[in-house]
């Protein structure tokens, strides 16, 4: 049993939770020059805490209901700043907002059949139906975090057991729509038909760059969201999936020639992006995900990201383009059976106005050493996850992070981790 207490699969209730506590630490790294948003070179660690409480109900087979309580306290390395590709995805990037616990999701599941074949399904806190219809349209409306539904890997996506990175996790180039905590309104369609799947969402932008708040003016402000699912297995008779996702994002967005430009004309003070906020501004992306299982105990995953750039980082993390590749072993290969280990490689970058911004002096909302000698951001980053008792897991975890920052002049820089995690 991989939870405290066990879940039954035929109750119309789903109550469970988990916490996940962090700690990671660094020493001191070569840095020529640092600014207001720098990754400190100094040694430092900090400790993040995130405990979520998830209650489901099932209204009918084909309705269900959500309502999941979360805390985010503590705080990251830096306070979150200084990293395009930042070391720890439970960490809010506002330490100011403290861990008073708050709604995280609140949401309906329609599940409209469309066919009289059904399918085996997973139970858990998103999903408590055993069984689909292999053909269906699904409809989630409410309170969520897109990563919940969208970009999805098994491999690279869960802070919990597995990776720590954000753009490990998440398609760094993906700016999805969020505020501070990561979270949106809107609404998701699915259509679902045997070894296919497309996703279409409606969400929320937040007013700001990186604001608590959401703008519900859905005529000026909001995301569109597209994905496309196709599974399989053509590769050695083996499971594999890809995922082909594009996002376009409409908001109160600065640009980053136009900051350029005014800077030129009165260079007083460093260019502000903030300053050019222009509502009715877009910004657009496409994003590539696989997952291929090579053998019964050993898969690899990766992520391609692109995104126009010419437009202010809005949401989630100032990544332009990324690449992504990683290895990810099941324990039973060494007889843990529910242990897991893994290691990956993300390279980052931005485009040429955006790195034109930072080498001015500009900030971002998540970085700006006051100048910029431009490299893209490289990570490695490894793990290991020890069950321990039942819902219990312990893991270790380090990353090595060259050119932070995008900034040849900074780093490299190492950081070990330690996670305890337990689900009941």
């Amino acid at each position: 049993m991989l939870t405290l207490f066990p879940h039954s699969e035929t109750s119309r209730y789903w109550i469970s939770g988990q916490a996940n506590i962090i700690l990671q630490w660094h020493g001191s790294f070569p840095a020529a020059y640092s600014g207001k948003n720098s990754f400190r070179h100094v040694p430092e660690n900090a400790t993040s805490k995130v405990y979520t409480l998830y209650l489901g109900y099932e209204l009918t087979h084909t309705t269900e209901v959500y309502l999941d309580m979360e805390s985010a306290g503590g705080r990251g390395l830096s306070n979150a700043l200084g990293l395009a590709g930042f070391t720890n995805l439970d960490v809010v990037r506002n330490p100011s907002l403290g861990d008073v616990p708050y709604v995280a999701r609140i949401m309906i599941r329609q599940i409209i059949p469309l066919s009289d074949e059904r399918i085996a399904a997973e139970r858990g806190p998103l999903a408590l139906a055993t069984s689909l219809p292999a053909r269906r349209l699904e409809i989630r409306l409410g309170k969520f975090t897109m990563p919940d539904f969208l970009d999805v890997n098994t491999y690279g996506d869960d802070s919990h057991l597995q990776f720590l990175n954000w753009t490990v996790d998440n398609n760094g180039a993906y700016d999805y729509a969020a505020n501070t905590r990561g979270y949106t309104d809107g609404l998701i369609l699915e259509y679902d038909d045997h070894w296919w799947t497309v996703r279409f969402a409606e969400t929320l932008m937040p007013k700001v760059a990186n604001g608590i708040h959401l703008d519900a003016d859905i005529a000026r402000a909001r995301a569109e969201n597209l994905e496309l699912e196709a599974r399989g297995n053509l590769l050695w008779h083996r499971a594999g999936v890809v995922r082909f996702l594009s996002y376009l994002n409409h908001a109160d967005m600065g640009n980053y020639e136009e900051a350029i430009r005014d800077f030129f004309n009165d260079p007083v003070a460093p260019p502000d992006i903030t300053a050019t906020r222009r509502q009715g501004r877009h910004k657009y992306g496409f994003g590539l995900n696989f997952e291929q299982e090579l053998t019964p105990h050993l898969s690899a995953f990766g992520r391609l990201g692109w995104s126009d750039g010419r437009n202010e980082s809005f949401a989630y993390t100032e990544v332009d383009r990324t690449l992504e590749l990683g290895a990810f072993a099941k324990g039973d290969w060494w007889r843990r059976r529910n242990d897991r280990a893994g290691l990956v490689f993300v390279a980052n970058g931005i485009v040429a106005a955006h790195q034109q911004y930072l080498a001015l002096g500009g900030l971002g909302f998540l970085l700006g050493d006051g100048a910029l000698t431009y490299g893209p951001e490289k990570i490695v980053e490894g793990f290991y996850t020890a069950h321990l008792w039942r819902g219990f897991f312990a893991s270790v975890d380090l990353q090595h992070v060259n050119n932070p920052g995008y900034n040849k002049a900074r780093g490299p820089v190492f950081v070990p981790g330690l996670r305890f995690h337990v689900d009941f």
